[in-house]
């Protein structure tokens, strides 16, 4: 199997015949300079030693050089067997929380905001992982299923909103019961082979559907560990509401006209992590708590996931950047003189004799 690792380089060869266009140009008016300096009876006289022929060989030594040099930039390569490399990793579910509350800007642009980019950073730093996407507020959606498509997961994670979820509310139960069901139906038939599966929650917290301590119970039963991440703070902040151009036309208010302040449920977040094996963090504006949550889980045992065909390629552009430097140092050494190697050249050229 052939192919070129920088095919880009090769679109110089388009320029090749403007510079030979070039050097026969410059031959040509030469040859034409030399004619009018001095007549055929007088060239041998004054021009003893002078080669046509050589004249001519250098540019074409050089266009050849050009030609190979592109083609070794362009690093051609050969494939010399193709295996079945196993891809190891772990399935992670994020529970993403879009209720009106994480619209709070205690933390910059706000809660939402900095959760969505933290996901989006650990995209990259993912290696053979699977990761879904749940949003939830009132009840719970899968975003995307269990994927290592990270572009694909990146596009669906910015498109998640307040408006992703119809029912306001904070139904974080529910959403971990989504995310154990949805482990399940990726799973394999046998339970050795299966994954290692966690769960990363960002909310602010107040689980307003009950039934938490039953769900944290399945997790644990299920060894699937939970780790959470809290936005806000304790004393809480005002939740902005935005008209459909987007621009903030007040805060949300309670029924008897006062700003309503949505609070961080530290204590709730601590325990479902804490129940299940895992770990709970608070966000901060500067800091990355994704980034302490995957170096914790890359200590995670890592099972198969899959296999894919690799094909190994090996360089081969030393052939033709080798001959390339030999005729670059042949034509800096090479003269115009008079060869006898190219006598039939010369004459054919119209060499002096």
């Amino acid at each position: 199997m052939f192919r070129f690792a920088h095919p880009e380089y090769l679109y110089g060869l388009y320029f090749v015949p403007v510079l030979i266009a070039a050097f026969w140009y410059s031959i040509r008016r030469r040859s034409r300079l030399i004619d009018q300096f001095a007549g055929k009876t007088l060239q041998p006289v004054l021009l003893p030693t002078f080669s046509k022929g050589m004249a001519a060989l250098r540019p074409a030594i050089i266009v050849m050089a050009v030609i190979l040099l592109l083609i070794a930039a362009s690093d051609p390569q050969i494939g010399t067997k193709i295996e079945n490399v196993k891809e190891k990793g772990i399935d992670i579910y994020a529970l993403l929380d879009v209720s009106l509350s994480m619209q709070a800007q205690d933390i910059k642009p706000s809660r939402l905001d900095k959760a969505k980019l933290e996901l989006s950073n650990l995209l990259p730093r993912l290696r053979g992982d699977r990761i879904g996407l749940i949003v939830f507020a009132g009840e719970p959606f899968v975003q995307f299923p269990l994927t290592s498509d990270y572009s694909a997961a990146d596009l669906f994670l910015s498109a998640a909103n307040v408006n992703s979820v119809p029912e306001q509310g904070t139904a974080i139960a529910p959403a971990i019961n989504l995310a154990l069901n949805s482990f399940e139906v990726s799973s394999k038939n046998d339970p050795s082979d299966k994954a290692e599966q966690v769960i990363v929650i960002f909310s602010d917290g107040g689980d307003h559907e009950g039934h938490i301590q039953e769900a944290i119970d399945r997790a644990k039963k299920d060894h699937v560990k939970i780790y959470t991440v809290g936005f806000g703070s304790p004393d809480g902040a005002p939740i902005p509401i935005y008209n459909d151009q987007g621009q903030q036309i007040g805060f949300k208010k309670d029924d008897k006209g006062n700003i309503v302040l949505a609070k961080l449920h530290a204590t709730e977040l601590q325990q479902i992590a804490s129940g299940t094996g895992g770990k709970f963090f608070r966000a901060a504006n500067g800091r990355d708590e994704l980034e302490l949550i995957y170096g914790d889980l890359s200590k995670i045992r890592k099972s198969e996931l899959g296999e894919k065909r690799v094909t190994d390629y090996e360089d081969r552009f030393y052939y033709f950047l080798a001959p390339a430097i030999m005729l670059l140092l042949l034509e800096f050494f090479m003269s115009e003189r008079r060869s006898r190697l190219l006598g039939k050249l010369n004459e054919k050229l119209g060499t002096v004799q």
